[in-house]
């Protein structure tokens, strides 16, 4: 993997060292927006944002993940009728596209994976989600399939404040990733997890999530 790993959504957001991005949960900085998301780049430059305004605006269905700028860069769509819970991404805004990837639960009841397929990129190349999102402790790991190694990609921590050296709230967090791995990719998958309530992995009824690079549907 390392410097043959391909950008799913943009290469801009594939950085060249272990980049740590703070993301924000929040609702103070625009009026109305409900599950808002704002992250900084270590400079303290924002680099990503989600507004999300509540139940009577279709984004419930709809989440997008735009640049500093305000491009679109991601549309998440929540797919219906879905009984395993289907997002579908599309580059940019959503137009007569194909979607890029798609994230779902493999299961409706009892254990379950999530995961989330990749076209047209190759095969075999799975990520596996450890830990608690819930807690803001896990890990997402790439592997080959029939393969026991698997690699580090990114990291979702709690954050502590430099200054007084406390642990910040759930809703300030850490989106810790490894050189050349997609930050808005990694967003993209976050941001489901959360519409999702989260996946406790350490939930011994559950499964671990899996994240899967895949070219058929």
């Amino acid at each position: 993997m390392g410097s043959s790993r391909s950008a799913i959504v943009d290469e801009r957001f594939c950085f060249e060292e272990e980049t740590h991005l703070t993301v924000h949960k929040t609702s103070i900085f625009i009026p109305g927006c409900q599950d808002c998301f704002v992250v900084y780049n270590p400079a303290g430059d924002i680099i990503f944002r989600v507004d999300s305004y509540g139940p009577d605006s279709a984004p419930q269905d709809e989440l997008v993940l735009m640049d500093s700028a305000g491009k679109s860069l991601v549309t998440l769509l929540r797919k219906k009728p879905s009984l395993h819970q289907r997002w579908e991404g599309f580059l940019g805004e959503k137009g007569e596209q194909e979607p890029i990837f798609s994230i779902f639960k493999s299961s409706i009841i009892g254990r379950f994976d999530l995961v989330a397929e990749v076209y047209g990129h190759d095969q075999g190349e799975e990520c596996h989600i450890e830990g608690s999102f819930t807690q803001r402790s896990c890990s997402i790991y790439s592997t080959r399939a029939n393969s026991e190694l698997k690699e580090l990609v990114a990291e979702i921590k709690r954050k502590v404040d430099p200054d007084m050296n406390i642990m910040l709230g759930k809703d300030v967090f850490l989106l810790c990733l490894q050189p050349l791995v997609d930050g808005a990719f990694m967003m993209s998958l976050m941001l489901v997890l959360d519409r999702l309530g989260g996946i406790d992995i350490d939930d011994g009824n559950q499964a671990d999530p899996v994240v899967e690079n895949n070219t058929s549907s």
